[in-house]
């Protein structure tokens, strides 16, 4: 069988031009078999017998079912990427995968010169709801608050559970001042609406701290930061 040099086609016009090639073979006699139809990968048209034939078509299917299975697996692949950054329990991102958004902000804001800032969230007293209405109750009151935040964020914005009754807004293209009234924006939000248990009720009381990103700043340090300035808030409240 002899092979001629390389083609610049791409593979899914040499596929179907082969499978019209073996279609057209097959119904015209053998000598009537034109030269540039038979050229399939080299093939010379006294190559192209039923059996090759058969051989390519076979070929051809078992290519579809691969592209099939490789595109299947993609999708699985992606899918799972996906539910590794989501919160076990809340629709938001996971700390691990918060923590990777910081940083690539961080590197954005470092790049182009804008700000960035991080907003981090203490539910107050939690332990009561628990303790009252149950741990299931509990649950439905982390799931509102991270829909709250969702809700009232930009789609540019990140929201994150960070474990507990923790939670952190990452604020593109936000400088503190600025970052300091959407935290007490979104705080209102959770605050001014009561939790649904069934028949009971209950409010939420939250506290926030903010810290811009500076540059250089490791994604941890710069939430630790965030943290201690909530837990200074709280702090000066108790205080007063």
């Amino acid at each position: 069988m002899k092979i001629s040099g390389a083609r610049t086609e791409t593979f899914s016009a040499i596929r179907r031009r082969a499978l019209a090639d073996a279609a057209g073979v097959s119904a015209a006699p053998r000598g009537s078999v034109a030269v540039d139809k038979a050229g399939f990968l080299g093939l010379e048209p006294a190559d192209l017998t039923p059996q090759v034939q058969a051989a390519l078509q076979t070929l051809m299917t078992e290519i579809d079912d691969l592209r099939t299975e490789v595109s299947r697996l993609k999708y699985r692949l992606t899918e799972a990427e996906t539910l590794a950054d989501m919160d076990v329990l809340a629709p938001v991102l996971n700390r691990r995968a918060f923590l990777r958004e910081v940083r690539r902000v961080s590197s954005f804001a470092q790049r182009y010169g804008s700000p960035a800032s991080l907003v981090f969230f203490d539910l107050d007293n939690f332990k009561a709801v628990n303790d009252r209405f149950g741990h299931a109750a509990g649950d439905s009151a982390l799931k509102a608050v991270a829909e709250r935040l969702l809700a009232n964020v930009r789609e540019s914005d990140i929201v994150g559970r960070m474990g507990g009754d923790e939670f952190a807004v990452l604020l593109a293209q936000a400088d503190k001042a600025t970052a300091e009234m959407k935290g007490e924006s979104l705080a209102n939000a959770i605050r001014n609406v009561p939790v649904q248990f069934g028949e009971w009720s209950a409010p939420l009381h939250v506290s926030f701290g903010v810290r811009e990103i500076e540059t250089n700043a490791e994604p941890e340090t710069a939430l630790a930061e965030a943290d201690a300035a909530m837990f200074l808030k709280k702090r000066v409240r108790a205080a007063s």
